[in-house]
């Protein structure tokens, strides 16, 4: 008998979330108390479906959403845009790299957070300040990933193309790219994540709307099932987006396709 590897692959990811679901439930209305941690507080999760029905039917929720998803991709794209302009400069030419590369190290380890003051003082409406700090955030992971992938390029693979009467141009676009796609797409992924972990950040300090917005308001509320509502749409959008981000990188990459492999 013959067993559908992706039905399998789907069986297993919902028994885990199951799994967990269940745990959930017996540690939140058991109220158990480990010490270290304590789920006295925590809504069970029938107390958080309840709150994300009532959720549902409020006017508030696509406000939230299109002002976040707005903030995001506004950031996201900006940041998309100058890391692969910056990743390909330094990966291909040293002079850049010498140039380019240090002062963004030293901006690297900077937290979002940290960005927050200083993006209020230097823009002069609280969304553009928001937007700043979901560029930054994800701007570091689509450099570095794009400057990995142009390094890691062949090099026999660009002294053919040269070889071929291949221009500056044509090698960018014919052997460097291509070869540096699939890690630039898995920076543009993992940028997308760090934007909304930004975003949430921004929201909460600068914000009026937004799904960070949401989440702290209903904190300082103590609406609790609330919290973990706004914690899961956080996480949704940001599994949904970078989904979105490597279906499409697939779709670019079609050279990468393998027959008879399922991811």
């Amino acid at each position: 008998m013959k067993i559908d590897v992706s039905a399998g692959r789907l069986l297993l990811r919902a028994v885990s979330l199951g799994v967990c679901l269940i745990a959930w439930h017996f540690a939140s209305t058991l109220r158990l108390d480990l010490g270290v941690v304590s789920f006295r507080n925590v809504p069970a999760p029938f107390e958080v479906a309840n709150a994300a029905m009532d959720l549902l039917h409020s006017s508030k929720l696509m406000a939230d959403i299109g002002a976040s998803l707005s903030r995001v991709f506004g950031g996201f794209v900006a940041a998309a845009a100058i890391g692969i302009g910056l990743g390909l400069a330094i990966g291909r030419s040293r002079r850049a790299k010498d140039v380019l590369l240090p002062p963004l190290e030293v901006l690297r380890p900077v937290p979002a957070v940290a960005w927050i003051p200083l993006a209020v003082l230097m823009f002069p409406s609280s969304e553009l300040s928001m937007i700043f700090v979901t560029f930054t955030g994800a701007l570091f992971p689509i450099l570095l990933n794009t400057i990995h992938g142009v390094e890691s390029v062949d090099p026999r693979l660009v002294a053919s193309g040269r070889s071929l009467g291949g221009g500056s141009r044509a090698i960018l676009w014919e052997v460097v790219l291509p070869g540096a796609a699939p890690s630039i797409v898995t920076g543009l992924a993992i940028g997308m994540g760090t934007s909304w972990f930004c975003l949430i950040s921004a929201e909460m300090i600068s914000g009026q709307f937004g799904i960070g917005y949401y989440t702290w308001e209903s904190y300082t509320l103590q609406n609790y099932a609330d919290i973990v509502v706004g914690m899961l749409l956080i996480g949704l959008l940001g599994m949904g987006s970078s989904l979105l981000l490597r279906r499409v990188g697939e779709g670019l990459m079609p050279w990468r396709r393998i027959a008879g492999v399922v991811r």
